[in-house]
């Protein structure tokens, strides 16, 4: 069974930079997709990107669009969240989470819609992002 480890979150001011790391043991991550997903104080958990591992599919939410890019180094079973031109808004808790892609007829990573949480069963611990004003 996968276990996932998120990293690199923290203290930045607006406009700066954070990369955060999913780091998955117990299995490789072929085979899962791997989403990342946040949440703010009094919201509810949102997709914001994901990656599929049996296809080229990935998905960046509009809100941060073309500030975040995820990644994957298979090499170091390792999913990133590179997050630039950060905002106040984007302050939240920060969790990967990994889907396995077992039926081929289920978008677990779509391209054209955030990841489903009820489709992720491993999740990591959350890693804190804080951007100040």
């Amino acid at each position: 069974e996968v276990q996932l480890v998120e990293s690199g979150g923290g203290l930045v001011q607006a406009g700066g930079s954070l990369r955060l790391s999913c780091v998955a043991s117990g299995s490789s991550l072929d085979g899962y997709a791997i989403g990342w997903f946040r949440q703010a104080p009094g919201k509810e958990r949102e997709g914001i990107a994901c990656i599929s591992s049996v296809d080229p599919s990935r998905y960046i939410g509009d809100s941060v669009k073309g500030r975040f890019t995820i990644s994957s180094d298979n090499d170091k079973n390792t999913v990133y969240l590179q997050m630039d031109k950060l905002k106040p808004e984007d302050t939240a808790v920060y969790y990967c989470a990994a889907a396995p892609e077992a039926n081929p007829s289920v978008y677990y990573c779509s391209p054209w819609g955030p990841p489903r949480i009820l489709l992720y069963d491993h999740w990591g611990q959350g890693t804190q992002v804080n951007v100040s004003s």
